[in-house]
């Protein structure tokens, strides 16, 4: 098969049955058309196949040509924390639940997928946030975010104190549980159900949620992607136990007085989608908006 996809990535969700045989399926089927398959090496070492060459997810990176994220959404933002540092384009098998970044069914994927491979798709770049930790005026901790960074007080709910600056400006001080700092991708995930608003991906924007504030006036806010983002932990906070979280899965330790900067990241993944996609109509789908009246 003619294809400008010489090296296709696989990557998966370890210990998930049904996701294990959509991998087999799809390794069967593109090394069917004479296609240069690797698998990710951790979930590639539960499927069996022998002749596969399994690599780490970097080394995938530099390799492959096109990826595809079989799982749900988590499988696909871990992913594209490490694939967005590389020119690689990214398309998702959903076995997950909602699936707002994964197109295809495990159970029909051949006929998009090969349409894909032709050349019949389009292309959507989604910017990622960097989270960063300064303490003393020294970087301690970083870390990307394809959907939303969250300053919260860690295992237990209180309140925490900080303050909002953008771009060098003060903007408020905070009573409350945290912050969603959130891009649009992440604005359909964590940020929408703390009251967020949902925002067009093609959008260079970011949303902050403030997390039950202490005051009823304080409502979620739009700004520009580009805008330097920093909050600053009051040094009265009683909790040393305090997080950022990327997008759920990596975890920032903070204290007391610590500053938190956010920026959007240099790096942007490169996602495909078959011919026809309709943002509007996945929003209809996964949130159950109304259908046309005539």
């Amino acid at each position: 098969m003619e294809t400008d996809f010489n090296t296709i990535a696989l990557i998966g969700k370890p210990d998930h049955q049904g996701a294990n045989q959509t991998l087999v399926a799809l390794y069967r089927y593109l090394s069917g058309l004479g296609l240069n398959v690797v698998i990710e090496r951790r979930v590639g070492e539960q499927l069996g196949l022998e002749r596969a060459e399994l690599l780490e997810m970097v080394e995938l990176g530099e390799r492959a040509d096109l990826a595809i994220v079989v799982g749900g959404d988590g499988n696909m933002l871990g992913s594209a924390r490490v694939l967005s540092r590389f020119d690689v384009a990214v398309v998702g098998v959903n076995r997950g639940n909602l699936g707002f970044l994964t197109d295809l069914s495990p159970d029909s994927f051949e006929q998009p997928l090969e349409r894909l491979l032709s050349g019949d798709y389009q292309t959507e770049h989604r910017f990622l946030l960097e989270a960063q930790v300064h303490r003393h005026g020294q970087l301690k901790a970083s870390n990307t975010a394809m959907n939303e960074a969250v300053l919260h007080p860690g295992k237990i709910a209180h309140m925490i104190e900080f303050e909002v600056y953008i771009n060098g400006h003060f903007m408020y001080s905070q009573r409350a549980d945290g912050m969603i700092v959130a891009t649009p991708t992440g604005s359909t995930a964590y940020s929408l159900s703390a009251g967020g608003p949902i925002l067009t991906p093609n959008l260079n924007a970011i949303t902050l949620v403030p997390m039950f504030p202490h005051t009823l006036s304080c409502r979620p806010i739009v700004i520009d992607a580009d805008a330097q983002i920093k909050m600053v932990l009051s040094p009265a906070n009683k909790s040393e136990h305090m997080l950022v979280s990327c997008d759920g899965h990596v975890s920032l330790a903070v204290q007391p007085g610590d500053e938190i900067h956010i920026n959007k990241s240099p790096h942007r993944l490169k996602l495909l989608h078959p011919r026809g996609h309709s943002y509007f109509e996945v929003l209809r789908s996964k949130l159950g908006w109304g259908s046309k009246l005539f």
